[in-house]
């Protein structure tokens, strides 16, 4: 089968519109969905980053959403179901057996690094070389992706399915991480330090919780993007910036969620937490991380949160009933582009003009 991607032959090249091969048919449990959007996630462009880690060239994308269009029998999801693809798991060590997909025994395999390695090449491109498929199982900068029906969850076909893609992750993660890691409620206090798509999706999903929160970031938009989803704004720049947040938080945050990797900024959230309160950290620090004196006395803690603790299927249905109920309005950041307009849509993203760009394939063009 041959469709249309966005290939990354080059750590420092942009990417390229192709003819790919796909080489094989769906297998027991899987799906072939044709993508009717996908979000561009941080996490997609990292692979720039990633000292050889994640092999190129490679067709990358993860918060795909679509139509399926074929099956590989095994699964309650058929053919012409509309579906959001989030990411893989293998659904049968501990950690998949007690409901924590995200910390699957094979998370970095299956999602990371190009599947597993002793399968055989799914995609290449119209010479015959392989290129490295199943970007946390979908490859979905593409017109299609062949996905485990495991990672897809099944929506409603009267939603705007071409905007769904981004609660596969982006939105899963910000908003799991308040929903699940923390489960905060009325009477809790947060602290979302950088207002970038899974800042703004903590927020949002904090303030559908009834939780107070103040969102800390550098871009005075940002900010204003922040306030108007329910939270207080506070320039990162702000002097005594622990005891500001302490001041808006009646003596202390309950939980903070960290999207920066700035360890300046993580020091100073946990000089801001209430006694036992919790820091969370979603991003990759890209170097060791120095704690200062005093910051986790008191009961304290930090934790690294995955993919918002989430199950997808439990999370995504959820998260749409609270945008239906126009209490998620997660819509508002996104920006669409052509599945051609990618580098753009990258240059954009760098730039901090889209919170959170959403590709469209340009069928219709061709």
């Amino acid at each position: 089968m041959r469709f249309r991607a966005a290939v990354l032959r080059a750590y420092d090249a942009p990417f390229t519109m192709e003819e790919v091969v796909l080489r094989t048919e769906p297998a027991v449990g899987e799906i072939l969905v044709e993508i009717a959007g996908t979000g561009m996630c941080r996490t997609d462009l990292a692979v720039r980053h990633s000292a050889g880690r994640s092999p190129v060239p490679a067709v990358l994308g993860h918060e795909g959403a679509g139509v399926v269009v074929r099956t590989g029998g095994g699964t309650r999801i058929g053919v012409g179901d509309h579906v959001v693809l989030s990411f893989d798991s293998c659904g049968h060590c501990p950690t998949c057996r007690g409901a924590a997909p995200a910390y699957c025994d094979s998370f970095a395999s299956l999602n990371l690094f190009a599947g597993r390695r002793e399968e055989p090449a799914r995609l290449t491109d119209a010479s015959g070389d392989a290129l490295a498929p199943r970007w946390f199982g979908q490859s979905s900068f593409a017109e299609y992706a062949l996905v485990s029906a495991r990672n897809a969850v099944r929506v409603d076909p009267a939603l705007p399915l071409e905007l769904l893609g981004p609660l596969g992750c982006g939105c899963l993660t910000g908003a799991g991480a308040v929903l699940n890691t923390f489960g905060a409620g009325p009477g809790d206090t947060l602290v979302v330090l950088g207002a970038g798509a899974v800042g703004l999706t903590a927020v949002m999903a904090a303030t559908a919780a009834g939780a107070p929160t103040v969102a800390v970031d550098r871009h005075p938009e940002r900010l204003a993007a922040a306030e108007r989803f329910g939270a207080i704004p506070l320039p990162a720049t702000s002097p005594g910036l622990p005891g500001r947040i302490r001041r808006l938080t009646d003596g202390g945050a309950r939980y903070a969620l960290d999207t920066t990797a700035s360890p300046p900024l993580i020091n100073q959230a946990l000089h801001a937490l209430r006694p036992t309160g919790t820091l969370g950290l979603v991003a990759r620090l890209p170097g060791p991380l120095t704690l200062e004196p005093g910051t986790l006395d008191r009961g304290r803690s930090v934790r690294h949160i995955c993919e918002g603790d989430a199950v997808p299927a439990l999370l995504i249905p959820r998260l749409i009933g609270l945008w239906r109920a126009g209490r998620f309005p997660f819509d508002q950041l996104i920006r669409t582009y052509p599945l051609s307009g990618i580098n753009e849509a990258e240059r954009d993203c760098d730039a901090g003009r889209a919170v959170k760009p959403v590709l469209l394939p340009d069928r219709a063009s061709r």
